[in-house]
Order: C-alpha cells, then sequence, then structure tokens
C-alpha cells in the first residue's frame, strides 16, 4: 500500500484509495473509459477483486446489496453513457434504502468535456436527485481526498449512495499522492432530553408501538433496540423490508409495517399513543399510503428518531423528534429502567396476537386454483431454510408469501438477513443474491417471479463463474402479476400488457451452469427442495403457479367480482 509519494497512475492510485478503505470487492462491466484502473485491479489482485457482471443494472443491485448487508459502501464500476444510465437503478435502490453505496463512472476524456462526445452525459445533472452527492475528479492528485470524502458521505448521517466522475485521461495521469486512511461511520449521539421526553410519553402510555426501520444498524444497535422492547413489554414492527431488524420468533413482533399490512397491524399504528419510530423515514410504504398517520395533524404521543435532520417533521410533526444514530439511540433506550408492571400488558397481546394471526399459514390457509397449494410450499420453504440464510427477492406479488409467513431471526444475531428492495424495483432478488453469497459465504434463497427473474437472471452467470451457490425459487403465472391484479381492481375485466409469454427457465437456468427442476405438483416440491440445496452449486425451482393464485387472500377473479360490484 502506498502511503508515501511514490508516482503511479491515476486508476492505480484509485485502486489502492478503495483497498484503503476495506472494499474487497468492485461490482461492474469493463469499459473503455477506465482502462488505467482496471489495470489497477490486475496490479492489486491479491487485495481487490473486479467482479464481471452482465449488465450494469446487475453490478449496481449488486453493489447496493453488499452495502445493506455489511454495513459498508458497495461499490460499482460502470462507464460512461449506457453503463452509468444502466446503473442508475441500483443508485434509485440505495437512495430510497437508505443504503451506503459508491458508483464510479468513467469518463470522456477533459478535452472531449461537453462537446456531447462520444457516451457523454451530464452526469452532475443526471445523478444529483438520485444520490447524496456527485462529483468530478479532474486532478488524479485528489483522487484520495475525493475516495475518502465519498465513503464518509456515504456513511454518515442517513447512509446512502455517492458518486464518483473519472475522466478517462485523468485515470492515466501519474500521481505520487498518498493513500488516506480509512473512514468510519459518524454518528449522532443521543440527546438525552429528548430520551427523557420520549420515555416521560412512553411512561404515560397505554397504547405504545415500535416500528424500525432505515440504515445505519448494527448489531448491538438492534440487540439493544430488543432487550429495551423486552424489558417494557413493548410490541415492534418493522418498516417495509426491514423485518430482520428485530427478530420475528420473538413474542414481542407485530408484523411488517408496510404493503399489505396486517389489519391489527394498522389498527395498533392508528391507535398508539406512544409511536416510536426509529430510523425509518416513515415513507408512503410505512404510512400505508399516509392514511395510518394523518398528514398535517401533530401527532402528540409521535417520537421519529433518524439520522438525517431533514427528515425530522418533514412529513409528520412529532412529539419528540431528535436526530441521532441508532447504535446511540438503541443504547440510550436499552439504558432506561423498565417499570416493576406496565399498564398496557392487553393491548401488547393484542397487537402480537393479531401478527400471530396473519403471518401463520395455517391460519391463512384457504382451497386456491391450481395443482399448486403455495401454503404448503412456504412453509417447506420456511422450515427447511438455514438460521444464517440471506433471503433476496426482487419487486412482485410473489414476495408476498415470503415476507408474509417466513419468520425472519433479528439483527441482533449478528447478521443481516433480508436483502430486498424498498423502492419496489424489479430484478433486483438474483443479483442481491450473488452478491450475498459473495460478501457473506452463507446460504443465499432468492424468491423471484416470471417477470421479475428475467430483467436480471443473466446474473447467474456471474455466480457461476465466481462460483457462489444461489438457491432461486421462481414462481411462473405467466404475468406481470402486480400490474394484472391493479388492472382488475381498476378496470375489471380489462387486461391490457400485463400477460407474458416465458422461455423455458429451466433450460435457461442449466444453460447458466444452474441445477435446475419445474414443479408442476405439490408433492413434487418437498423433493425438488431438498435436491436444490444439496446440489453443489446454484440451483433454481421453476413453481408453475396457477395465475388466479394472486395473493394469500384473493385470486384474481374474487378481485374482478369485488370491483364489479
Amino acid at each position: 500500500m502506498n502511503t508515501t509519494s511514490v508516482s503511479r497512475l491515476g486508476g492505480h492510485a484509485l485502486i489502492e484509495a478503495l483497498v484503503a478503505q476495506g472494499v474487497a470487492r468492485v461490482y461492474g462491466v469493463p469499459g473503455e473509459s477506465y482502462l488505467a484502473a482496471l489495470d489497477g485491479f490486475s496490479q492489486f489482485a491479491d487485495q481487490i477483486k473486479f467482479v464481471v457482471t452482465r449488465q450494469e443494472g446487475g453490478a449496481a443491485y449488486m453493489a447496493e446489496a453488499e452495502g445493506k448487508l455489511t454495513g459498508r459502501p458497495g461499490v460499482c464500476f460502470v462507464t460512461r453513457g449506457p453503463g452509468a444510465t444502466n446503473a442508475c437503478i441500483g443508485v434509485h435502490t440505495a437512495f430510497q434504502d437508505s443504503t451506503p453505496m459508491v458508483l464510479l463512472v468513467g469518463d470522456v476524456a477533459q478535452d472531449a468535456r461537453d462537446r456531447e462526445a462520444f457516451q457523454e452525459i451530464d452526469f452532475v445533472g443526471m445523478f444529483t436527485p438520485l444520490v447524496k452527492r456527485v462529483e468530478r475528479i479532474d486532478d488524479a492528485a485528489r483522487i484520495p481526498e475525493y475516495v475518502q470524502r465519498a465513503f464518509a458521505t456515504a456513511l454518515n448521517g442517513r447512509p446512502g449512495p455517492v458518486v464518483l466522475i473519472l475522466p478517462e485521461d485523468m485515470l492515466t495521469r501519474p500521481t505520487a499522492a498518498p493513500v488516506l486512511p480509512r473512514v468510519e461511520a459518524v454518528r449522532a449521539g443521543a440527546n438525552p432530553q429528548d430520551v427523557r421526553a420520549a420515555i416521560a410519553l412512553l411512561k404515560k402510555a397505554k397504547k405504545p408501538l415500535v416500528i424500525l426501520g432505515g440504515g445505519g444498524w448494527t448489531a448491538a444497535a438492534a440487540g439493544d433496540i430488543r432487550r429495551f422492547a423486552q424489558a417494557w413489554q413493548v410490541p415492534v414492527g418493522c418498516a417495509f423490508r426491514f423485518q430482520d431488524l428485530f427478530d420475528n420468533r420473538d413474542p414481542l413482533y407485530a408484523g411488517d409495517v408496510g404493503l399489505g399490512i396486517g389489519a391489527g397491524l394498522a389498527t395498533a399504528v392508528r391507535e398508539s399513543d406512544a409511536l416510536f419510530v426509529i430510523g425509518a423515514r416513515m415513507g408512503e410504504a410505512t404510512s400505508g399510503g399516509y392514511t395510518l398517520i394523518p398528514v398535517g395533524t401533530p401527532r402528540p404521543g409521535l417520537v421519529h428518531v433518524h439520522a438525517d435532520p431533514e427528515e425530522l417533521n418533514r412529513v409528520y410533526s412529532a412529539a419528540v423528534a431528535t436526530c441521532a444514530g441508532m447504535p446511540a439511540w438503541a443504547a440510550a433506550l436499552a439504558a432506561e429502567a423498565a417499570p416493576a408492571t406496565c399498564t398496557w400488558g392487553d393491548w401488547t397481546h393484542t397487537v402480537t396476537d393479531a401478527f400471530r394471526t396473519h403471518g401463520n399459514a395455517d391460519a391463512a390457509r384457504r382451497k386456491m386454483p391450481g395443482d399448486i397449494d403455495m401454503f404448503t410450499v412456504i412453509q417447506a420453504v420456511s422450515q427447511g431454510l438455514p438460521d444464517n440464510v440471506v433471503c433476496t427477492n426482487g419487486a412482485g406479488n410473489f414476495a408476498t408469501w415470503l415476507h408474509r409467513f417466513h419468520k425472519l431471526p433479528g439483527f441482533d444475531g449478528g447478521h443481516r438477513h433480508q436483502l430486498a428492495p424498498t423502492n419496489g424495483s424489479m430484478g433486483y432478488g438474483v443479483p442481491a443474491g450473488v452478491a450475498a453469497a459473495l460478501a457473506s459465504g452463507r446460504p443465499v434463497f432468492t424468491i423471484a417471479g416470471d417477470g421479475d427473474f428475467l430483467m436480471n437472471g443473466q446474473e447467474l452467470a456471474t455466480a457461476t463463474a465466481e462460483g457462489v451457490k444461489t438457491v432461486v425459487l421462481l414462481l411462473n403465472n405467466g404475468m406481470y402479476g402486480t400490474i394484472r391484479m391493479h388492472q382488475e381492481r381498476e378496470f375489471p375485466g380489462r387486461v391490457s400488457g400485463s400477460g407474458l409469454r416465458n422461455p423455458d427457465f429451466c433450460l435457461l437456468a442449466q444453460g447458466f451452469g444452474y441445477h435446475a427442476e419445474r414443479v408442476t405438483q405439490t408433492a413434487a416440491f418437498a423433493g425438488a427442495w431438498e435436491r436444490a440445496w444439496a446440489h453443489p452449486g446454484g440451483a433454481l425451482i421453476e413453481l408453475m403457479l396457477d395465475p388466479e393464485v394472486i395473493t394469500p387472500k384473493l385470486t384474481l377473479q374474487e378481485i374482478r367480482e369485488a370491483a364489479q360490484r
């Protein structure tokens, strides 16, 4: 590692700077705009690897997934023009999911700038609404400075993506700039006055509820929140696709405060007189489309804790709005002595009992059309997943089965278990699974729909090339199911644009080196599931699902008939 004034190419200095920040992998598609940096990966191959993906959207999702899983910025490297535009989807996901990420973009040479050169784009204008910071490095001597600042920005406050633009000729210039040291996240402390005010609200409450979400969590912080909840016997819900912040098997877990929220939990959010929202932005999904908590009316019992002061009182007026890092606030709550007895025991039981009914496949079981019983399948999946598994998915109604009926372990056990896009981005699950396998070495399970899978299914090739295993359950119902569901609700019987003519997914997966089986009967699933996990490499199970099976509660026909009444 260069810590003195040794001259080398700017592209090599860039790779050294990434190594200094602890980066072990960079995901991307190679481009001629950053050949000097690619040569740097070769120079430092014993310290960092360039993971070659098959499309920049997949690469950006992989970087986002690694950032979400590890808490350190995942890094993606793409070329100008088409490469950068393809990567936008992962950048947007990182922004809305509060995930630390750094996107590196090779750009046109400086003497060609502002002439609409080949593949030239105004990246500052393009990326500014999607990221925390976008900067161009025009001086090779400042590469270490910009890289260090990018990592600090991605980590501090509300975590998020940062973009660095790298002109091609800048990367080929020599520089003797020394490498700068690794940066760590700087988290705001817990204001004692705000902690006291929040605890005072809690002590007067009859219907308390905690909602966890957002970025910046650590295993220790999740553990502190769990100790606080257990001491005070407060029910805990998790924001949309942050379900692994609290052990779903804990008696105090109240469910997923997101799309398809259970009726009992929705009522609890509305009625809570001490609503502690810790880390979550209180966006559209968490607030039930801004209906569970009225907008424009102060909520007397609302405590909102967030790492970014700009999120506080942005939509909702809170009784206690405090800027703090999750570790500090969680530790402060855990240190508060609970009363000998609480007055809300019946409330807690009511809220958590509602989840145990809503999230129980047996309790929700009903006869569905077709030869596949999804209730039986999801029970087999949930029971068969290893405790240390990482579950990944993209967007679509198929994800409901996993989110609702699988009980995720908590982050306080030391690992994240859920990688899913809160921005509802399709195609995330497969590449996120590949990144999870590379970054953690743990078992990875991906659930996908047929439309979702084909958006980034090519990244099975990356998994095979890297020698990692993922198990993919693909629910094939021959359509974009979520859109079809909405069509039946809004325009019953009038279907347009949601049907799909699919390839042979098993042959496709086998072409990428995956073991693959098609299941058409419920009884055949258990054997296929066992063989998938026993196979030494990646495996895909294609489940042929009747199109009518659109949600655990309703069929398409039932949705259509309700809309026509």
